[in-house]
């Protein structure tokens, strides 16, 4: 028999053994940033509900959770595009707000259909970011500049167009985009069976298509997260699927701009992960000189980007409108500061060309839970600003310490 010595030092000594410790730590650092801000998100959703009593994870708090935040989820998704090409975009607020004046202009003083006044509104956001953006890309002025100049224009628009007044109410079906709830086919009673069954398919496809994923990784010889942790990382997120909808499931289902951000989130994560476009857009913020000499059309990409941001902006004034049924001139204040916000505290870099769809919404959740807590805490707004300017200081720097460390 080998002794006890022996057997270890050949176990130590095994090269897949210790392949699979390498690739298992090479993966931890190259993630430290995501998996870190999930922690955080975690650790601080833990501490608010022992702090609150048990408050902040009540299904009625949880759905205002995504009410809450929607808007800025949404401006956060287009936003992380924005600064991973290496700019930024000031001008989301204002331009929020002036499409929600919009809005309440056609629908409630001249009683225009909601789809088509949703229609306009998306079609003026595209205009707004294709001007911003020609600005930026074409003539090459900063996009800093450009934003802010933006960010005073579309601000005055709005008190322009209301007339320092504040135009209410909407229709019941606007209303619905933010505050509507999906119907329980099943008709449950107590429980929103509808819920479940929709987290239980959530749960299984996320499983289907790590597994796929997985697959295809080993048959063309990439690394691959051991058997061990891949089973892990499936029971774990499986289960946060299922307890959230369950949640949801003891109070009104699933909020129907749940159903609006899974899709933006879905559809951009692939865009950005998946497609050429996507490349290129993490190519300009990497290195813009050297993917304008490999043949990508630069200028056309971040023009794109803009008008991208512009239809997401105008979406979330919509979003934000029919939430506060109410188009407002002081609506959109510093949603820009809270979508910049998200995007670096969930691993963006100041310098571009790295980020992730997921990670904005990470970041948002972080800010979102923050605020929630921090005002059923009963803290003023004056110190949650300045717990969140904190955050977002510590959360730049650790990415430049990490960029420094790497380097």
């Amino acid at each position: 028999m080998e002794a006890p010595m022996q057997k270890a030092m050949r176990h130590s000594s095994d090269p897949s053994v210790e392949s699979q410790r390498l690739s298992l730590r090479q993966m931890m650092k190259n993630n430290i940033r995501s998996y870190s801000m999930v922690i955080a998100l975690v650790l601080i959703m833990f501490l608010f509900q022992v702090l609150t009593g048990g408050i902040l994870l009540r299904p009625l708090n949880i759905t205002n959770l995504i009410l809450q935040n929607s808007y800025i989820l949404v401006l956060a998704v287009g936003m992380m595009l924005v600064i991973i090409t290496g700019h930024i975009d000031l001008s989301v607020g204002s331009v929020a707000a002036f499409v929600g004046a919009l809005a309440g202009i056609l629908m409630v003083q001249h009683h225009a259909s909601v789809w088509l006044t949703v229609l306009i509104c998306l079609l003026l956001g595209a205009l707004i970011g294709a001007w911003q953006g020609f600005w930026v890309a074409y003539v090459k002025i900063p996009s800093f500049i450009v934003t802010l100049a933006g960010m005073l224009l579309f601000r005055g628009l709005t008190m322009v167009i209301l007339e320092g007044q504040s135009i209410a109410p909407f229709p019941k079906t606007f209303q619905n985009m933010s505050s509507g709830f999906l119907p329980d086919v099943f008709h449950g009673g107590e429980i929103h069976l509808f819920t479940i069954v929709i987290g239980f398919a959530a749960s299984l496809l996320f499983v289907v298509l790590e597994w796929r994923k997985r697959n295809s990784q080993k048959k063309y010889g990439f690394a691959v997260t051991p058997a061990a942790m891949f089973a892990l990382k499936l029971a774990v997120i499986a289960a946060v699927i299922m307890i959230f909808t369950y949640i949801l499931a003891t109070y009104e289902g699933i909020p129907t701009i749940l159903v609006i951000l899974a899709a933006l989130i879905i559809a951009y994560s692939f865009v950005a992960n998946r497609t050429v476009v996507g490349r290129h857009i993490y190519a300009i913020g990497g290195n813009e000189k050297a993917a304008q000499l490999s043949g990508i059309k630069t200028k056309r990409v971040t023009f794109w980007v803009f008008v991208n941001m512009g239809v997401l902006a105008a979406l979330s004034g919509l979003i934000f409108a029919a939430r506060l049924n109410a188009a407002t001139p002081k609506a959109g204040n510093l949603f820009e500061l809270d979508a910049i916000a998200a995007c670096f505290i969930g691993g963006a870099s100041a310098y571009g060309g790295i980020g992730t769809i997921s990670g904005a919404i990470i970041g948002g959740l972080v800010m979102g839970v923050m605020n929630n807590g921090m005002s059923l805490l009963g803290l003023g707004i004056d110190w949650q600003q300045a717990i969140k300017g904190l955050v977002l200081l510590i959360a730049v720097a650790f990415d430049i310490y990490n960029k420094n460390k790497a380097a």
